[in-house]
């Protein structure tokens, strides 16, 4: 990775982008994408999405990857200043006594610390993981109107605090990698795409999605918009070589060990058959998962628009998924970047990705 692409990284994982309120992160990943994409574009709520014209009348491709991350919205402000919060998206309440948090308000950013009783003198008789109502975030004020001068109201969105570190000799850790560091990846990929001696007979998008952590509803509009030939999501994965973690619950897959190709239900097997051919000849390292169901990821809404969109997911696997620490590996970053730049230049003109029957 050169040093411009790391300082890119590491800017987008530390700019705030909670569901709903993805902006600031998505303005980055434009600006960005505009030096090498021949337009970025984006929708009414804010997906965005960069293109690469293909040489003629060839396959359209699109790598998605989602924008948002997780956080907490107020929901209640008390008399005497203390501001109660609900869940957006998957937010771990297990670990959000005692945390640093940014609010962002009418007058920008508010700083402020969910409270956390000492441990000298709270109950810890049948001690129990807390209910999000539970969590009051202090932000120094001593009543309700000190708050409202700060400029929160209810409604305004707050993200933990904790920024982003190398850790290590090859790792990155920190808050939001899922899913900012798939956007750094097809940003890549587009970056390296556009390098190439001779354009492609394929179109080529880069889409930033939306609203992926409520149910994936930028995903949805913009592959209903696009209606790509083919579809590649970018997601992170559970990385479960860690302490207490079963591997015959969760399958195996290890940090640092490639990029993991989900098989079943939404991911077309001429698709997920291209990606182990194109790693096989490319020499980059794959993991396999199952999906009996559904993938939890983008795919689910991308698959099914119209007639049908063949799609696969392809992950990143990452530790401590949905917390300030989560942990991937720069391999398996250039890795993954590896292997949907070849899968791009693999197809042809009239690649077609069908069940023959």
């Amino acid at each position: 990775m050169s040093p411009a692409s790391k300082t890119f990284l590491l800017d987008l994982l530390s700019t705030p982008s909670p569901t709903g309120f993805e902006h600031r992160g998505q303005r980055k990943w434009a600006a960005q994408v505009r030096h090498f994409a021949d337009r970025v574009e984006s929708d009414a709520y804010g997906t965005a999405w960069a293109t690469l014209d293909g040489s003629g009348a060839g396959r359209r491709l699109m790598f998605e990857a989602h924008a948002d991350e997780i956080g907490y919205m107020v929901k209640f402000i008390s008399k005497d200043g203390f501001i109660f919060v609900d869940r957006v998206g998957g937010s771990d309440v297990a670990t959000a006594r005692g945390r640093r948090v940014e609010i962002f308000g009418d007058k920008g950013s508010v700083r402020g610390v969910i409270g956390n009783i000492a441990i000298h003198i709270r109950d810890r008789e049948d001690e129990k993981v807390p209910k999000v109502h539970e969590l009051a975030i202090d932000i120094g004020a001593s009543s309700d109107k000190e708050v409202a001068k700060a400029g929160i109201r209810v409604g305004h969105p707050a993200i933990y605090a904790d920024g982003v570190e190398e850790i290590g000799a090859d790792k990155i850790c920190g808050r939001a990698l899922d899913n900012r560091v798939g956007g750094f990846i097809i940003a890549e990929v587009i970056a390296r795409l556009s390098k190439r001696k001779s354009r492609l007979p394929t179109t080529v998008y880069a889409v930033n999605a939306v609203q992926e952590e409520i149910g994936g509803n930028g995903a949805r509009m913009i592959a209903h918009r696009l209606m790509p030939d083919v579809a590649i999501v970018l997601d992170v994965t559970h990385a479960t070589d860690t302490p207490n973690v079963d591997e015959k619950k969760h399958g195996s897959v290890k940090l640092g060990g490639g990029p993991s190709l989900t098989h079943g239900g939404a991911n077309h097997v001429e698709v997920v058959k291209r990606l182990i051919e194109v790693a096989e000849k490319a020499k980059i390292p794959l993991q396999h998962e199952a999906s009996s169901r559904f993938t939890g990821t983008d795919t689910d809404v991308i698959f099914n628009q119209q007639s049908g969109i063949p799609s696969a997911l392809v992950s990143l696997p990452l530790r401590y998924m949905h917390s300030v620490v989560e942990m991937a590996h720069f391999d398996d970053i250039e890795a993954t970047i590896r292997l949907l730049t070849s899968f791009a230049e693999s197809m042809k003109a009239k690649d077609e990705f069908s069940v023959k029957l």
